[in-house]
């Protein structure tokens, strides 16, 4: 891996996307650095800072570098322009994992468009054997039981449970640990993945990744803060963090250092600061602790 080098095109916008870019650029340069990646980070007018200084959020200069990138990552995911991003890509489906240590991390695996069920199951059970070997269903059609079906049949010794909205949401509440990668239609997933952040405490512990087979991938938080703190150095960078752990082992496949990453994010949330600056410095003081090098493994990190 050490001979290989990646670019990441990084958006800030405005609001709190520039400082949470900034500290995260720092946490991605110490990662690299420890597990010997080359990560190019160019830095491109997005949002409001484009509009701005260019006129348009999307100048094409900004829209031809993160095409030709291996990666993009957010770190404003508010600005109505990541929705250009988006149509820019060819975006087939989504990630989204909640951090929560006490009653288990888990991961959502949706469709994104219209075609592409068949493609976001088969990811998810390649996600779900890497992990626990338990993959959760949640349907409201049987076509989409019916495809799940279909792929588990290629996959003897994966546990494939079919549950209801309501269901799913009840075990995660009532049984923490026992779901732990998600499948489900777009139109169920958000609902998901917004109970059980809420059951983890903030919106915070939720990282999103939107994903290609032909291109770069879209890696941001699920929220950030009210671009009214701006400024003050007092933006909650956690997720955007998780998003930069996310990026790491989804979209550039360096895995052992998406997992030092966050496991040195869950290290400084058990001695909580309140500014910026300190928990990002804590985060990188814990990353050396706490270095993961295996990489026989394929998995959203967890």
């Amino acid at each position: 891996m050490s001979g290989r080098s990646w670019t990441v095109a990084c958006l800030a916008g405005d609001g709190v996307g520039p400082e949470l870019m900034a500290e995260s650029s720092r946490v991605l340069a110490e990662v690299g650095r420890l597990h010997s990646l080359r990560l190019d980070d160019v830095h491109l007018p997005f949002g409001g800072e484009a509009l701005t200084r260019f006129g348009h959020p999307l100048p094409q200069s900004t829209r031809e570098g993160y095409r030709a990138s291996d990666a993009i990552f957010v770190s404003a995911p508010d600005d109505p322009a990541i929705d250009g991003v988006k149509a820019d890509l060819d975006l087939a489906w989504r990630v989204s994992r909640v951090h929560n240590g006490v009653r288990g991390d888990l991961v959502v695996v949706e469709p994104t468009g219209s075609g592409t069920d068949e493609l976001a199951i088969a990811r998810a059970f390649e996600l779900a054997a890497a992990r626990r070997a338990r993959l959760t269903s949640v349907g409201s059609t049987p076509d989409w039981d019916d495809l799940v079906a279909a792929e588990a049949d290629h996959w003897g010794g994966l546990d494939v449970e079919y549950l209801s909205l309501g269901g799913v949401l009840t075990r995660f509440r009532d049984h923490p640990g026992t779901v732990d990668l998600v499948v489900a239609g777009s139109h169920l997933a958000g609902a998901i993945v917004d109970a059980a952040a809420h059951l983890a405490g903030s919106l915070h512990t939720v990282a999103g990744a939107w994903l290609s087979e032909t291109g770069p991938g879209l890696f941001a938080a699920h929220v950030v803060d009210a671009d009214e703190v701006a400024g003050f150095g007092v933006a909650d960078p956690a997720g955007t963090l998780l998003a930069a752990s996310l990026l790491l082992g989804e979209g550039l496949g360096a895995r052992s250092a998406a997992r030092t990453l966050e496991r040195a994010v869950e290290a400084a949330e058990k001695d909580p600061v309140f500014d910026t600056r300190s928990f990002t410095d804590a985060v990188i003081a814990r990353l050396s602790a706490v270095r993961t090098d295996t990489e026989h493994f394929q998995e959203v990190p967890q």
